[in-house]
Formats: C-alpha cells, structure tokens, sequence
C-alpha cells in the first residue's frame, strides 16, 4: 500500500512540475501558441518514447538477464550431473534390456560432437528407455538416492528451476523415484505389481534423465569445451567409460 502511495505521489509532483515548467515559459515569452505547438509535438512522439524505452529496451534488458539465469542454471545443472544423474544413469543402463542398442547409438568411439548429439536428440524419442526393476539392485539404488536427497532437495528449493521447466522434470522423477524406494521396508518380498510399478518410476527417471544429459552435452560443446572432454569421456551410456585421456 506504501508502495503504491509513493507511485500517486511521484506521478502528481512530475504531473505539478511540468505543469509549472509550462506556467514559467508562458510568463516569460506570453505566447501559448508556442507551448501548445510544442506539447503537441512531445505527445507525437510520445507512443515512439513508449517504443523505443519500455517495449525494446525492456526486452533486450530481459533477453540478457534470461540468458544470465539459464547460464546460471546450467551450472546447477551441470552439478546435478556430476553428484546423481550420470551415475544413475549408468545404474539405469544396467537394468536396460535394450541396453546393447543403446550403447551402440550412444557410442562415440571418434569423441562426441555437435553432430552427433544433433543425431541423437532427433532419435531419442524413438528409443525405449526401460529400466526393469527385477534386473536392478534396488537396495544399492535406494541407498544411492537416499545419501543424495538432501542434495537433491537443495536443488528443489532454486528460484531458478522455474526457468527450467525440463530439468525440474527430470528432478521430480528422480526425487520421486527415491520417495518410493525409501516408502518401501523389504525391496526384494514386492508382488509382482509392485515391482512393475517401480518399473514404471524407473523407465520416466531413466527416459527423462537420458533427454537432459544430450541437451547438457549439447550447451557444453557450445561454451566449453574442456568441460565437454571429459564429461564426453564419462559417457554413463558406455560400458567401460574411462576419463583417462588416449
């Protein structure tokens, strides 16, 4: 309320001040068909002021500063990667029965390029990302998602994430994966459809998750390059990934 007191305030001592700037220039020149010509004049181009200042002015200074937060979140993301995604995503590709096909598509034995990360996110949407959870070791998973939810949760409470509707996508599904997980005491006495359904949290973890490492890829192969090297090096899709440089 205090707020809006001072916005009335300040628009009536502007709205006094032009007025007694007008009153002064009448006083020493007495012609008012000289400040009717030029009040007229401003208010021509006033709507091209308007333009110019609050429309594009506006919009390059929100531009840059969306383009500020998104660099910013990318590092959350880029941290995101490095302490749970690129792990969970080798544990994912273990549980894969079309671990074999993904391999192959996500194999660079040339190292990774624009390219190919283009290649891939045109063909992603085609593949099955399936993580069966009777061919994974839901304990060591349970306790790998545990001893990361208070990291995870950190991320949970950036402003930022709204910026990035995907990424808090793929974090939702991890988060809510662990929630599961920890939910149930004995993981290996599940009926059948409980395990099926574990499945299902798995598979949209490990769908989701794999979508974001590409996009991930493609913004590091673009800024920095260093941080693609060994990122690339890490590839969670390859079975004997090594950082060590050949």
């Amino acid at each position: 309320m205090d707020r809006k007191r001072w916005y009335v305030l300040i628009a009536i001592g502007l709205a006094l001040l032009s007025l007694a700037l007008y009153l002064i220039q009448f006083a020493i020149f007495h012609n008012a068909h000289l400040i009717y010509f030029y009040m007229l004049l401003s208010l021509a181009f006033l709507p091209l002021e308007v333009l110019f200042v609050t429309l594009i002015i506006d919009w390059l200074l929100t531009d840059r500063e969306k383009r500020l937060m998104l660099e910013k979140m990318n590092m959350v993301i880029g941290a995101f990667y490095g302490e749970v995604g690129t792990e969970l995503l080798r544990r994912f590709m273990e549980c894969d029965p079309g671990r074999d096909e993904k391999r192959e598509k996500f194999a660079f034995p040339g190292g990774m390029s624009e390219v190919d990360i283009a290649r891939l996110r045109g063909t992603i949407y085609s593949l099955k990302f399936v993580a069966d959870a009777d061919e994974c070791d839901l304990d060591s998973l349970k306790e790998f998602l545990l001893g990361r939810r208070d990291f995870m949760i950190r991320l949970l409470e950036n402003p930022m994430l709204l910026e990035h509707e995907s990424f808090t996508d793929i974090l939702w599904a991890v988060f809510h994966l662990a929630e599961e997980l920890d939910a149930r005491k004995d993981l290996h006495v599940l009926p059948v459809s409980d395990m099926k359904h574990i499945t299902g949290d798995m598979s949209r973890a490990y769908e989701r998750l794999a979508g974001g490492w590409l996009s991930y890829m493609r913004h590091l192969e673009k800024n920095y390059p260093y941080l693609f090297s060994l990122a690339a090096r890490l590839n969670p899709f390859e079975e004997e990934a090594d950082p060590t440089v050949l």
